[in-house]
């Protein structure tokens, strides 16, 4: 288990523990010169940022591990987005989010330790949305409609629940239970 994923402790829950996933795109970035990786919020993603973090908050999420991209985008969204919830979780800024494929997503996820029941992965596109789509073996009500056919906007975030350890998160795996993106609030 990687010493940035695990929190080094034993797995407290049982490995049927009922687990959460959130899956966060960074807000709208600007453009500037540069490289991708240092790329800053727009004035719209420093707007919609916070109203992510409202709406995990009126959703009840508690996230006990927030895992980061290194991206100057996903930072910058946390750091905005993150005071709007009840609690701060423990973070760990992970560059292997960076421009990663869903099957390399999964595999970080499959290192947490099981201390955390709830996790939010602040990450980018293609692979949040990718993510989502094969982790989601179900879809719970209208939520497929929202979601289906359509791009995962900047600032959107999705909901999974899965039964059993982080270990045995894999394809299909999952029920999305939420989706919210900023043009809906």
């Amino acid at each position: 288990m990687s010493a940035a994923v695990s929190s080094g402790g034993t797995s407290a829950p049982a490995p049927a523990t009922t687990r959460k996933l959130v899956l966060l795109r960074h807000a709208k970035a600007d453009w500037p010169e540069g490289s991708d990786h240092d790329r800053p919020l727009a004035e719209r993603g420093r707007k919609d940022a916070p109203a992510a973090g409202r709406r995990l908050a009126d959703l009840g999420i508690a996230a006990d591990l927030a895992l980061c991209s290194t991206a100057r985008r996903t930072r910058e969204t946390w750091k905005l987005a993150v005071p709007e919830l009840p609690e701060r979780p423990r973070t760990v800024y992970e560059e292997r989010i960076y421009e990663a494929a869903p099957g390399a997503l999964i595999e970080l996820l499959n290192e947490v330790d099981d201390e955390a029941a709830t996790v939010l992965l602040i990450g980018h596109n293609p692979g949040v949305q990718a993510l989502t789509e094969i982790l989601a073996g179900s879809v719970a009500g209208e939520r497929a409609a929202r979601l289906s056919g359509r791009d995962f906007p900047t600032a959107a975030f999705s909901v999974l629940e899965f039964t059993g350890s982080w270990k045995s998160l894999e394809p299909g795996a999952a029920t999305l239970t939420d989706y919210w993106a900023p043009h809906e609030a």
